[in-house]
Protein backbone atom coordinates (compact mmCIF):
# COMPACT_ATOMS: atom_id res chain seq x y z
CA UNK A 1 0.00 0.00 0.00
CA UNK A 2 2.13 3.69 1.14
CA UNK A 3 5.13 1.19 1.68
CA UNK A 4 4.98 0.38 -1.99
CA UNK A 5 5.73 3.78 -3.35
CA UNK A 6 8.62 4.84 -0.61
CA UNK A 7 10.98 5.08 -3.53
CA UNK A 8 8.58 7.62 -5.15
CA UNK A 9 8.50 10.75 -3.02
CA UNK A 10 5.69 12.22 -5.02
CA UNK A 11 3.74 9.13 -4.90
CA UNK A 12 4.64 8.29 -1.37
CA UNK A 13 2.83 11.92 -0.62
CA UNK A 14 -0.21 11.09 -2.23
CA UNK A 15 -0.76 7.69 -0.84
CA UNK A 16 -0.45 9.20 2.31
CA UNK A 17 -2.59 12.16 1.90
CA UNK A 18 -5.42 9.76 0.28
CA UNK A 19 -4.76 7.60 3.24
CA UNK A 20 -4.83 10.07 5.95
CA UNK A 21 -7.87 11.40 4.82
CA UNK A 22 -9.98 7.99 5.14
CA UNK A 23 -8.98 6.65 8.53
CA UNK A 24 -9.19 9.63 10.05
CA UNK A 25 -11.71 12.46 8.36
CA UNK A 26 -11.13 16.04 9.03
CA UNK A 27 -14.86 16.15 10.10
CA UNK A 28 -14.11 14.34 13.04
CA UNK A 29 -11.03 16.61 13.97
CA UNK A 30 -12.38 18.31 17.34
CA UNK A 31 -12.82 14.33 18.25
CA UNK A 32 -9.35 14.07 19.27
CA UNK A 33 -7.93 17.65 19.26
CA UNK A 34 -10.61 17.89 22.37
CA UNK A 35 -9.71 15.00 24.42
CA UNK A 36 -7.80 15.21 27.44
CA UNK A 37 -6.66 12.42 29.88
CA UNK A 38 -8.10 8.29 29.63
CA UNK A 39 -10.03 9.41 26.32
CA UNK A 40 -6.76 10.91 24.76
CA UNK A 41 -4.54 7.82 25.49
CA UNK A 42 -7.26 5.61 23.70
CA UNK A 43 -8.13 7.89 20.49
CA UNK A 44 -3.70 7.94 20.44
CA UNK A 45 -3.74 4.11 21.20
CA UNK A 46 -6.69 3.36 18.25
CA UNK A 47 -4.22 5.58 15.99
CA UNK A 48 -1.49 4.06 17.02
CA UNK A 49 -3.28 0.64 15.50
CA UNK A 50 -4.41 2.26 12.54
CA UNK A 51 -0.69 3.46 11.98
CA UNK A 52 0.56 -0.36 12.14
CA UNK A 53 -2.08 -1.40 9.81
CA UNK A 54 0.06 0.52 7.29
CA UNK A 55 3.36 0.30 8.17
CA UNK A 56 3.48 3.98 9.48
CA UNK A 57 3.60 3.40 13.42
CA UNK A 58 7.53 3.20 13.73
CA UNK A 59 7.98 4.04 10.38
CA UNK A 60 11.74 5.59 11.10
CA UNK A 61 12.98 2.81 13.11
CA UNK A 62 15.34 0.32 11.43
CA UNK A 63 13.58 -3.29 9.64
CA UNK A 64 14.97 -5.59 12.03
CA UNK A 65 13.43 -3.60 14.88
CA UNK A 66 9.97 -3.84 13.03
CA UNK A 67 10.33 -0.84 11.16
CA UNK A 68 9.92 0.41 7.71
CA UNK A 69 13.56 2.06 7.83
CA UNK A 70 12.09 5.19 6.09
CA UNK A 71 14.44 8.27 5.96
CA UNK A 72 14.01 12.31 6.95
CA UNK A 73 12.30 12.79 3.62
CA UNK A 74 9.65 9.98 4.09
CA UNK A 75 9.45 11.14 7.99
CA UNK A 76 8.97 15.06 6.73
CA UNK A 77 6.18 14.03 3.91
CA UNK A 78 4.55 12.10 7.21
CA UNK A 79 4.59 14.95 9.99
CA UNK A 80 3.33 17.29 7.06
CA UNK A 81 0.42 15.58 5.74
CA UNK A 82 -0.75 14.38 9.08
CA UNK A 83 -0.84 17.97 10.12
CA UNK A 84 -2.53 19.26 7.18
CA UNK A 85 -5.22 16.68 7.64
CA UNK A 86 -5.49 17.74 11.39
CA UNK A 87 -5.11 14.02 12.60
CA UNK A 88 -4.86 12.52 15.69
CA UNK A 89 -1.63 13.34 17.16
CA UNK A 90 1.08 10.77 18.77
CA UNK A 91 2.67 13.33 21.43
CA UNK A 92 1.87 10.75 24.21
CA UNK A 93 4.35 8.12 22.41
CA UNK A 94 6.90 10.61 21.85
CA UNK A 95 8.97 8.62 25.21
CA UNK A 96 8.13 4.98 23.20
CA UNK A 97 8.73 6.24 19.62
CA UNK A 98 12.36 7.99 19.97
CA UNK A 99 13.64 8.04 23.32
CA UNK A 100 13.17 4.25 23.61
CA UNK A 101 14.94 3.53 20.63
CA UNK A 102 17.18 6.22 20.79
CA UNK A 103 18.58 4.60 24.17
CA UNK A 104 18.16 0.95 23.09
CA UNK A 105 19.03 0.55 19.56
CA UNK A 106 22.68 1.85 20.49
CA UNK A 107 22.80 0.60 24.13
CA UNK A 108 20.26 -2.28 24.43
CA UNK A 109 20.92 -5.91 24.49
CA UNK A 110 19.07 -7.89 22.12
CA UNK A 111 16.90 -9.59 24.43
CA UNK A 112 16.07 -5.59 25.12
CA UNK A 113 15.24 -5.00 21.72
CA UNK A 114 13.23 -7.68 20.96
CA UNK A 115 11.36 -7.93 24.06
CA UNK A 116 10.47 -3.30 24.02
CA UNK A 117 10.53 -2.59 20.70
CA UNK A 118 7.63 -4.59 18.79
CA UNK A 119 5.58 -3.80 21.66
CA UNK A 120 5.50 0.13 20.63
CA UNK A 121 4.01 -0.64 17.44
CA UNK A 122 1.47 -1.92 19.31
CA UNK A 123 0.41 0.94 21.44
CA UNK A 124 2.74 0.40 24.74
CA UNK A 125 3.22 3.67 26.54
CA UNK A 126 6.70 4.47 28.30
CA UNK A 127 7.21 7.31 30.62
CA UNK A 128 10.81 8.89 31.82
CA UNK A 129 12.08 8.71 35.02
CA UNK A 130 14.56 11.19 34.91
CA UNK A 131 14.40 14.84 37.44
CA UNK A 132 13.15 14.36 40.49
CA UNK A 133 12.25 17.48 43.54
CA UNK A 134 15.99 17.84 43.91
CA UNK A 135 17.54 17.47 40.57
CA UNK A 136 15.64 18.50 37.44
CA UNK A 137 18.30 21.53 36.23
CA UNK A 138 20.69 20.09 37.58
CA UNK A 139 20.26 16.02 36.52
CA UNK A 140 23.21 14.48 37.82
CA UNK A 141 22.57 15.08 41.30
CA UNK A 142 19.39 12.93 41.52
CA UNK A 143 19.25 10.96 44.33
CA UNK A 144 16.92 7.94 43.91
CA UNK A 145 19.28 4.99 44.67
CA UNK A 146 19.00 1.20 43.49
CA UNK A 147 20.93 -1.56 45.60
CA UNK A 148 22.13 -4.25 43.81
CA UNK A 149 20.72 -7.70 45.60
CA UNK A 150 21.40 -11.11 43.68
CA UNK A 151 20.20 -11.00 40.04
CA UNK A 152 18.03 -7.74 41.47
CA UNK A 153 18.20 -4.10 42.34
CA UNK A 154 16.13 -2.72 44.87
CA UNK A 155 15.39 1.10 43.86
CA UNK A 156 14.03 3.26 46.60
CA UNK A 157 13.55 7.35 45.14
CA UNK A 158 10.94 9.87 44.24
CA UNK A 159 10.96 11.09 40.07
CA UNK A 160 8.90 13.85 39.08
CA UNK A 161 7.38 15.72 36.10
CA UNK A 162 7.34 12.55 34.21
CA UNK A 163 4.80 13.00 31.10
CA UNK A 164 2.19 10.09 30.96
CA UNK A 165 3.55 8.29 33.75
CA UNK A 166 -0.63 7.82 34.69
CA UNK A 167 -0.67 5.51 31.80
CA UNK A 168 2.24 3.75 31.10
CA UNK A 169 3.66 0.75 31.20
CA UNK A 170 7.60 0.75 31.37
CA UNK A 171 9.68 3.94 32.46
CA UNK A 172 12.99 4.89 31.42
CA UNK A 173 14.70 5.19 34.47
CA UNK A 174 18.10 7.08 36.01
CA UNK A 175 19.28 5.61 39.29
CA UNK A 176 22.33 6.23 41.48
CA UNK A 177 24.13 2.79 41.56
CA UNK A 178 27.56 4.45 43.41
CA UNK A 179 26.90 7.10 45.92
CA UNK A 180 30.93 7.12 46.56
CA UNK A 181 31.40 8.12 42.80
CA UNK A 182 31.87 11.95 40.77
CA UNK A 183 27.74 12.24 40.49
CA UNK A 184 27.94 11.77 36.99
CA UNK A 185 30.07 8.74 37.46
CA UNK A 186 27.54 6.81 39.63
CA UNK A 187 24.44 6.57 37.72
CA UNK A 188 22.79 3.87 36.11
CA UNK A 189 20.37 3.60 33.47
CA UNK A 190 17.09 1.18 34.17
CA UNK A 191 13.71 -0.44 32.56
CA UNK A 192 11.12 -0.61 35.21
CA UNK A 193 7.86 -1.86 34.95
CA UNK A 194 5.46 0.59 36.23
CA UNK A 195 3.12 -2.33 37.52
CA UNK A 196 5.60 -3.76 39.78
CA UNK A 197 5.12 -4.15 43.33
CA UNK A 198 6.08 -0.76 45.34
CA UNK A 199 5.55 1.90 42.45
CA UNK A 200 2.81 4.72 42.89
CA UNK A 201 2.02 7.55 40.39
CA UNK A 202 0.43 10.24 41.79
CA UNK A 203 -1.04 12.66 38.92
CA UNK A 204 -0.13 16.54 39.71
CA UNK A 205 -3.31 18.78 38.89
CA UNK A 206 -2.32 21.51 36.60
CA UNK A 207 -3.99 25.29 36.67
CA UNK A 208 -6.37 24.31 33.77
CA UNK A 209 -7.60 21.35 35.82
CA UNK A 210 -5.67 18.64 33.45
CA UNK A 211 -3.47 16.07 34.57
CA UNK A 212 -0.78 15.04 32.08
CA UNK A 213 2.34 14.02 34.33
CA UNK A 214 2.70 12.96 37.65
CA UNK A 215 5.36 12.01 40.14
CA UNK A 216 6.60 8.70 40.66
CA UNK A 217 7.12 7.13 44.08
CA UNK A 218 9.85 4.15 44.31
CA UNK A 219 9.79 1.92 47.77
CA UNK A 220 11.87 -1.42 47.77
CA UNK A 221 10.96 -1.93 43.89
CA UNK A 222 12.86 -5.11 42.82
CA UNK A 223 13.91 -4.74 39.15
CA UNK A 224 15.86 -7.16 37.39
CA UNK A 225 19.35 -6.85 36.48
CA UNK A 226 18.86 -7.46 32.68
CA UNK A 227 16.73 -4.72 32.38
CA UNK A 228 20.03 -2.51 32.87
CA UNK A 229 20.88 -0.61 29.58
CA UNK A 230 24.47 -0.21 29.26
CA UNK A 231 27.12 -0.97 31.62
CA UNK A 232 26.41 -0.26 35.57
CA UNK A 233 27.34 3.19 37.03
CA UNK A 234 27.43 4.06 33.01
CA UNK A 235 24.04 5.69 32.42
CA UNK A 236 24.66 9.02 32.43
CA UNK A 237 26.47 8.45 29.02
CA UNK A 238 23.47 6.30 27.81
CA UNK A 239 20.77 9.12 29.27
CA UNK A 240 22.73 11.63 26.37
CA UNK A 241 21.51 9.31 23.87
CA UNK A 242 17.73 9.31 24.93
CA UNK A 243 17.99 13.07 25.16
CA UNK A 244 19.42 13.72 21.93
CA UNK A 245 16.27 12.10 20.08
CA UNK A 246 14.13 14.87 20.70
CA UNK A 247 15.70 16.43 17.91
CA UNK A 248 14.57 17.10 14.46
CA UNK A 249 11.40 15.61 13.29
CA UNK A 250 9.37 16.16 16.77
CA UNK A 251 10.27 19.98 16.12
CA UNK A 252 9.02 19.24 12.53
CA UNK A 253 5.28 17.99 13.55
CA UNK A 254 5.02 20.43 16.50
CA UNK A 255 5.23 23.42 14.30
CA UNK A 256 3.16 21.91 11.53
CA UNK A 257 0.37 21.72 13.86
CA UNK A 258 1.07 24.48 15.15
CA UNK A 259 0.28 26.37 11.73
CA UNK A 260 -2.35 24.45 11.13
CA UNK A 261 -4.09 25.26 14.42
CA UNK A 262 -3.37 28.94 13.75
CA UNK A 263 -4.73 28.87 10.30
CA UNK A 264 -7.96 27.33 11.85
CA UNK A 265 -7.92 29.94 14.21
CA UNK A 266 -8.07 32.78 12.22
CA UNK A 267 -11.08 30.54 9.90
CA UNK A 268 -13.16 30.18 12.99
CA UNK A 269 -12.88 33.78 13.66
CA UNK A 270 -13.90 34.76 9.77
CA UNK A 271 -16.66 32.66 9.85
CA UNK A 272 -18.06 34.13 13.31
CA UNK A 273 -17.18 37.79 11.70
CA UNK A 274 -15.23 38.03 15.32
CA UNK A 275 -15.17 41.39 16.63
CA UNK A 276 -11.00 41.53 17.20
CA UNK A 277 -11.27 41.55 13.11
CA UNK A 278 -12.38 45.03 13.09
CA UNK A 279 -9.63 45.92 15.62
CA UNK A 280 -6.77 47.19 13.77
CA UNK A 281 -4.49 47.14 16.72
CA UNK A 282 -5.40 43.35 17.29
CA UNK A 283 -5.33 42.23 13.34
CA UNK A 284 -1.55 43.78 13.62
CA UNK A 285 -1.00 41.68 16.67
CA UNK A 286 -2.22 38.54 14.86
CA UNK A 287 -0.05 38.90 11.80
CA UNK A 288 2.62 39.39 13.65
CA UNK A 289 2.18 36.25 15.26
CA UNK A 290 1.90 34.54 12.24
CA UNK A 291 4.97 36.20 10.42
CA UNK A 292 6.74 34.51 13.71
CA UNK A 293 5.15 31.08 13.47
CA UNK A 294 6.76 31.32 10.02
CA UNK A 295 9.92 32.11 11.39
CA UNK A 296 9.59 29.03 13.55
CA UNK A 297 9.38 27.21 10.86
CA UNK A 298 12.23 28.31 9.00
CA UNK A 299 14.30 27.68 12.27
CA UNK A 300 12.97 23.79 12.30
CA UNK A 301 13.84 23.53 8.41
CA UNK A 302 17.38 24.74 9.50
CA UNK A 303 17.48 22.05 12.32
CA UNK A 304 16.99 19.73 10.02
CA UNK A 305 19.54 20.56 7.39
CA UNK A 306 22.18 20.25 10.51
CA UNK A 307 24.47 17.39 10.79
CA UNK A 308 23.98 14.87 13.38
CA UNK A 309 26.73 13.70 15.35
CA UNK A 310 29.96 15.39 16.16
CA UNK A 311 31.63 17.72 19.14
CA UNK A 312 30.18 21.19 17.44
CA UNK A 313 27.78 22.30 19.71
CA UNK A 314 24.41 23.30 17.54
CA UNK A 315 22.48 26.47 19.42
CA UNK A 316 19.56 26.01 16.87
CA UNK A 317 17.61 22.83 18.96
CA UNK A 318 18.06 25.96 22.09
CA UNK A 319 16.68 28.06 20.28
CA UNK A 320 13.72 26.57 18.55
CA UNK A 321 12.33 25.54 21.87
CA UNK A 322 12.75 28.82 22.56
CA UNK A 323 10.84 30.56 19.80
CA UNK A 324 8.22 28.30 19.81
CA UNK A 325 7.25 27.90 23.60
CA UNK A 326 7.22 31.80 23.64
CA UNK A 327 5.49 32.09 20.84
CA UNK A 328 2.73 29.75 21.65
CA UNK A 329 2.44 31.43 25.04
CA UNK A 330 1.49 34.58 23.16
CA UNK A 331 -0.74 32.99 20.74
CA UNK A 332 -2.77 31.68 23.93
CA UNK A 333 -2.82 35.04 25.03
CA UNK A 334 -4.07 36.70 22.23
CA UNK A 335 -7.06 34.09 21.74
CA UNK A 336 -7.97 34.34 25.81
CA UNK A 337 -7.87 38.76 25.18
CA UNK A 338 -9.52 37.91 21.65
CA UNK A 339 -12.65 35.82 22.71
CA UNK A 340 -13.24 37.55 26.14
CA UNK A 341 -15.41 35.50 28.44
CA UNK A 342 -16.13 33.26 25.33
CA UNK A 343 -12.54 32.03 25.93
CA UNK A 344 -13.63 29.94 29.06
CA UNK A 345 -15.33 27.46 26.49
CA UNK A 346 -14.70 25.42 23.90
CA UNK A 347 -16.85 26.14 20.87
CA UNK A 348 -18.84 23.32 19.24
CA UNK A 349 -17.04 21.72 16.83
CA UNK A 350 -13.77 22.85 17.82
CA UNK A 351 -10.70 22.77 19.59
CA UNK A 352 -10.11 22.97 23.72
CA UNK A 353 -11.02 26.03 24.73
CA UNK A 354 -8.70 29.17 24.56
CA UNK A 355 -8.34 29.91 28.23
CA UNK A 356 -7.37 25.60 29.06
CA UNK A 357 -5.22 25.49 25.91
CA UNK A 358 -3.50 29.06 27.03
CA UNK A 359 -2.80 27.83 30.46
CA UNK A 360 -1.39 24.72 28.83
CA UNK A 361 1.29 26.99 27.41
CA UNK A 362 3.39 27.99 30.47
CA UNK A 363 4.31 24.34 31.38
CA UNK A 364 5.70 24.18 27.98
CA UNK A 365 8.55 26.56 28.60
CA UNK A 366 9.40 24.39 31.18
CA UNK A 367 9.51 20.95 30.02
CA UNK A 368 11.69 19.42 28.15
CA UNK A 369 14.13 21.72 29.50
CA UNK A 370 13.40 24.99 30.83
CA UNK A 371 13.92 27.80 28.54
CA UNK A 372 15.96 29.50 31.22
CA UNK A 373 18.39 26.45 30.99
CA UNK A 374 18.59 26.72 27.59
CA UNK A 375 19.48 30.57 27.62
CA UNK A 376 22.18 29.23 29.68
CA UNK A 377 23.10 26.31 26.91
CA UNK A 378 22.89 28.81 24.45
CA UNK A 379 25.81 31.51 26.20
CA UNK A 380 27.78 28.64 27.94
CA UNK A 381 28.24 26.40 24.75
CA UNK A 382 27.01 28.40 22.03
CA UNK A 383 28.53 31.62 22.47
CA UNK A 384 31.38 31.00 24.96
CA UNK A 385 30.34 32.68 27.70
CA UNK A 386 31.80 32.52 31.49
CA UNK A 387 29.32 30.83 33.77
CA UNK A 388 27.47 33.58 36.05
Amino acid sequence: MILEHKDDLKAFREAVRNWVREAAPIERAHEWHRSKGPELVEIQRWWMAELHKVGLAIPHWPVEYGGAGLGLAHQIIIADEFARARSPGSDMFVISLNHVPGTLIPHGTEAQKKRYLPAVAEGELWCQGFSEPGAGSDLASLKTRAVRDGDHYIVNGQKIWSTNSMYASQCLLLVRTDPTAKKHQGISYLIMDMNAPGVEVRPIRKSNGGSNFGEIFMTDVRIPVENLIGAENNGWMVSQSTLTSERGVLSFDGAERDMMFLVDVYNQARAENAAWLDDAEMRREFITLFSEMQSVRQQIRALLREPHGGTAYSMTPSLVKMARTSLNNRLGAFRVRAQGLASQFPAPGTWRAPMYEYLDTFGMTISGGSNEIQRNLIAERGLGLPRG
